[in-house]
């Protein structure tokens, strides 16, 4: 397995938490923090501690198959996903809906069809920018990276972090803006699951409307939509918030 995963915790519930692309360690934390029971915080791979994605690796049917198989390992009941691992997680309830007894589904970044203009533009800077690192030093994807983040948030070392994360996934950044989790979102009708959906009103790579479908697509869905680019640096209080009053 290319996967690896960490376990924090004990006891139950077991939650699996799964990070988005280019995540640093410390971000594909962030989900787990406060959460009762056994965390099981899992890498990718490419990411990490993680050895590099095999060629042909980035597809969501083979991204959901090394989730639904840590899943299974650690007998989770619960699942947080973010981003790319959201999209994992949709994956797995279409395909099998009574998987989790709740999930939460945070910054989804696609559904059951392309992405909008708007988003696979952003896609493509971030592409380009990693492309160049090799002749720039960096410099371009340091620039994108910055315009992530809201003015007068203090992000540390993580601009650097992030930058040598996504410089191990170009592959994924090529192939990603043309795939989506699944084929029609009305696979998710099946699902019993109590799902919380969390998006984001200013963040071009995570379109509101994106999540305000995929809310729209579960049964038992609560969706809330923070105002911020990039929510899990801006409003982690919130969001842990959120999390714990979900899957507690």
């Amino acid at each position: 397995m290319v996967v690896r995963w960490t376990a924090y915790g004990r006891g139950d519930p077991v939650t699996l938490v799964v990070h988005g692309l280019g995540a640093t360690a410390g971000e594909a934390r962030i989900p787990a923090s406060g959460l009762a029971g056994t965390r099981v915080v899992l890498t990718l791979p490419g990411h990490g501690t993680a050895p590099d994605a095999p060629p042909g690796y980035w597809d969501y049917a083979r991204i959901a198959a090394d989730v639904r198989e840590v899943a299974d390992e650690v007998a989770a009941t619960r699942a947080v996903g973010v981003s790319l691992g959201s999209g994992a997680l949709t994956r797995i309830l279409a395909e099998q809906p009574d998987r989790f007894a709740k999930v939460a589904l945070l910054l989804p970044a696609a559904l059951d069809g392309p992405r909008d203009t708007r988003t696979a533009a952003a896609f493509g800077e971030l592409a380009a920018a990693v492309a160049a690192a090799d002749a720039d030093g960096g410099a371009q994807l340091h620039r994108v990276l910055r315009a992530e983040v809201p003015e007068g948030a203090d992000v540390g070392d993580h601009l650097q972090q992030r930058a040598a994360a996504l410089l191990r996934v170009p592959e994924a950044l090529r192939a990603l803006p043309e795939r989506y989790p699944i084929d029609d979102a009305a696979a998710l009708a099946a699902v019993r699951a109590g799902v919380l959906v969390v998006g984001a009103t200013e963040d071009p790579l995570h379109p509101a409307d994106t999540a305000e479908a995929t809310a729209a697509a579960f049964p038992d869905a609560r969706l809330e939509l923070l105002p911020s680019a990039a929510p899990m640096l801006t409003h982690r209080a919130r969001l842990r918030a959120l999390l714990t009053e979900h899957l507690r």
